[in-house]
This record gives C-alpha cells, sequence and structure tokens, in this order.
C-alpha cells in the first residue's frame, strides 16, 4: 500500500454504485482502493453500516467488499457524529465524522453530503468529481 496516495473514506452508497456497475466511476474508486492506488480508512461503524446495508441488496455481496476493509486501515480514534448534526440522515453522519477525524476526502453519491460540503468541514466528492481530480486544485 503507497501511504503517498490519497485517503478517502467511502460512503455505502458507493460500494451498492460500483456492486451493480464496476465500469462506473464508483466502481473505478472501488477498484482504486483494491489496486492500493488509494487508502481508503475505516472505523467499525463505518464497516457495520457498509455490510448491513449490501447484505440487504441482492445480488451484492459482503465477501466482495470485506477485503477492502484492511486492518491497516482501521481508524480506531475518536469521531465527533454530533458535530454533523446538520446531515439530515444519521447514518451519514458518522461517514462525514470519520472522514474529519482522519483528514481523508469523503466520497458519496448523496446529494445531502454533496449539496452543502462547505457546511461539513470536510472535502466531499462524488466518485466522477473524485476521478477528475479538479479537486487537486483547491
Amino acid at each position: 500500500m503507497d501511504h503517498d496516495c490519497p485517503i478517502v473514506a467511502l460512503d455505502t452508497n458507493v460500494f451498492v454504485a460500483a456492486g451493480f456497475r464496476r465500469e462506473s466511476a464508483a466502481g473505478r474508486v472501488v477498484d482504486g482502493v483494491r489496486s492500493g492506488r488509494l487508502r481508503m480508512v475505516w472505523n467499525e461503524a463505518t464497516r457495520r453500516e457498509t455490510r448491513a446495508i449490501l447484505e440487504r441488496i441482492p445480488p451484492l455481496s459482503w465477501t466482495t467488499f470485506s477485503p477492502l476493509f484492511a486492518p491497516e486501515n482501521e481508524y480506531a480514534g475518536p469521531v465527533e457524529p454530533d458535530r454533523f448534526a446538520s446531515v439530515p440522515d444519521p447514518d451519514d453522519r458518522k461517514f462525514a465524522a470519520l472522514a474529519h477525524a482522519t483528514g481523508a476526502i469523503l466520497i458519496s453519491g448523496d446529494d445531502d453530503l454533496l449539496a452543502k460540503p462547505h457546511r461539513l468541514d470536510v472535502l466531499v466528492l462524488s466518485p466522477g468529481e473524485f476521478l477528475s481530480g479538479s479537486w487537486k486544485g483547491i
């Protein structure tokens, strides 16, 4: 794993989109994690949420994505989901809190997270925006 590569936190919807269309932008982001070009940080709460969603959507499979949750990239430090009370979905707050705590880029397809990223103090990008690289000039 190249520890100089971009650090990302992936919202569950990225895994879902990648599971249905590997050639999509979300699929290419997940492939970047799989190949080591991206370093995906996670914590127990985000892993649990991702697993629960993937196990509820046939034909998706947790076993397809579980290897991406590398033990060396687990973040066990404190996160502050309450800091993100402006995010309507409480399940999305854990991803924003993880990205904030780790300095990761939050990649999501969620309109609530993408609509007003300035209020979050976290860089939130869609998979396509991330792949375009335009954020590097920020």
